[in-house]
């Protein structure tokens, strides 16, 4: 399964992008700022979350449009194929809303048809940023192989904010409150924790299947920051009211959730290791959870600016690890020579300000 007919309208600064007669390879080419990893984007948001960019709705829509926008793809399968649709409206623009074959629905119905997964120059900093970074990642991660984990984020989340803002009052909240609020936070922050912890377990397992070279194999740890358990978490956050009244912030649960990362071959921390490691990491990482993604649903990978940060021979290990992915794989570049050994394969696009052309 693949995507094909692929419109943009309104978006960034697409006005009318079609994308037809699409290949497992999809090349992207073009100078800076040309509209390349705008397309992308837009591919992310056929999936469940805030895409790529985690921008704002309203920052995608075209700025001299005065509508909102709209993106729409075909799922190629067996039988006829499936349309998946998002769009947002200006006179509504908080609301990203969904359809499926023309029927109103949800992103989580989109999670069930597609699982999409990126790399992105914004990523290179994952490792040493801060430890929401890595939460966040995890989610996403973890959002690919079961669309009801935005649900428990979301919730968590909401939930979190409700307490803190209590904890952060002058007056002392009453015990009642905070037992209303842990009961909600505890079954969608276990749910998290399981969520995350699983994430980590098959990745582990499918890393230990990949070569070690060329790309640098990672060790991954899931950290917990409290009991991952109902039971565990409740009385964590019953247990610590009094600490965290004090700080005036919740101080455990899965907010304070952590992955470790260590180069596996030297036992250094990704942190510690040199950039092009870094970066081949995240590639292993990308790799691994992208066979997993896809497994039973349509995959969809997206790499930004990938092969200029690869040396031959890494590029040419990419390339042949993403042909056995299963994933359909969408790539951008400013030129198209890193992307010679794959040219004959691959259906390739020309972008310039907005406009895409057939190359």
């Amino acid at each position: 399964m693949a995507l094909d007919r692929i419109s943009l309208i309104d978006f960034r600064n697409h006005a009318a992008t079609e994308l037809g007669e699409t290949a497992q390879f999809n090349l992207l080419v073009g100078e800076n700022g040309a509209g390349k990893t705008n397309i992308l984007e837009a591919l992310s948001l056929l999936a469940p979350g805030r895409g790529l960019r985690r921008a704002a709705l309203s920052d995608m829509m075209r700025s001299d449009s005065g509508a909102g926008f709209r993106i729409g793809a075909d799922l190629r399968q067996d039988d006829a194929p499936l349309r998946l649709g998002t769009y947002a409206d200006s006179a509504n623009p908080g609301r990203r809303r969904v359809r499926i074959n023309g029927a109103e629905s949800s992103a989580t119905g989109l999670g069930e048809w597609l699982a999409v997964t990126w790399l992105t120059p914004a990523m290179d900093g994952l490792f040493t940023g801060p430890a929401g970074d890595r939460r966040r990642y995890m989610d996403r991660l973890a959002l690919a192989l079961d669309p009801a984990h935005a649900g428990h984020a979301a919730r968590y989340e909401a939930a979190l904010r409700e307490r803190n803002r209590l904890l952060a009052d002058r007056r002392e909240p009453e015990g009642a409150w905070l037992d209303a609020i842990e009961a909600q936070m505890v079954p969608h922050g276990a749910a998290l924790m399981r969520g995350r912890a699983r994430l980590v377990e098959t990745l582990a397992v499918r890393l230990a299947q990949m070569p070690a070279e060329p790309f640098a194999r990672p060790a991954l740890t899931y950290a917990p920051g409290a009991p991952d358990h109902a039971d565990g978490l409740s009385q964590a956050l019953f247990d610590n009211r009094a600490r965290d009244r004090a700080a005036q912030r919740t101080l455990a649960g899965p907010h304070r959730d952590e992955l470790e990362v260590v180069h596996a071959a030297k036992r250094v921390p990704a942190a510690q290791s040199s950039t092009g490691e870094q970066k081949a990491m995240l590639v292993a990482i990308t790799l691994a959870h992208a066979g997993l993604a896809a497994q039973g649903r349509a995959g969809l990978l997206l790499l930004d600016e990938v092969a200029a940060h690869l040396d031959p021979v890494r590029r040419a290990a990419l390339f042949e690890q993403l042909r056995g992915s299963g994933a359909q794989v969408w790539m951008t570049g400013t030129e198209a020579a890193p992307f010679s050994t794959i040219a004959d394969e691959a259906a390739v696009w020309r972008v310039g300000a907005g406009a895409v052309e057939r190359a």
